[in-house]
């Protein structure tokens, strides 16, 4: 009788980095990229909202940034599996079995960066990781069971 084959046991619908290494080449430089393209459009978003609140947003910025920074992510990655930053960079998460990310996993994505981002250890190990592992994943990515992949040409 054989036996059922175990969630954690089951093969990743993701691609293999040993056979189909061009899906996670320079991945995470382009993660950093589109981090950098991502942190200027939120701040972008956050100066129009301060300047359309009168100025009084700056009482509490770095909590306004937050949030838009938290909705910016979660409802670009839940609508299209990558942030504008991501699309630009020609990169996408993918979950486990290899497809885009729905709402929930992409709201648990946002929750683990924003967690990452307040805790400078845990930022440290991410990065570490998307450095060292072989699907270039980060802290949460690898809890989720995420990664960012190069997307395919249309």
């Amino acid at each position: 009788m054989a036996m059922a084959q175990s969630y954690s046991s089951r093969p990743s619908g993701l691609p293999d980095p040993d056979y189909h290494a061009e899906f996670y080449a320079d991945v995470p430089s382009k993660r950093l990229m589109a981090w950098v393209i991502d942190t200027l459009l939120i701040g972008l978003v956050t100066a129009a909202i301060t300047f359309l609140g009168f100025l009084l947003p700056l009482f509490f910025l770095p909590l306004l940034f937050a949030v838009v920074s938290f909705f910016y992510r979660w409802g670009s990655i839940a609508a299209r599996s990558a942030t504008p930053g991501m699309r630009f960079m020609a990169i996408e998460l993918r979950d486990r079995d290899g497809q885009h990310l729905d709402g929930g996993t992409a709201f648990l994505h946002t929750v683990g960066y924003m967690i990452s981002v307040v805790t400078v250890p845990l930022q440290l190990i991410s990065i570490v990781m998307m450095l060292m592992t072989a699907r270039r994943q980060g802290l949460s990515d690898t809890i989720l069971g995420t990664a960012a992949v190069n997307r395919r040409v249309r």
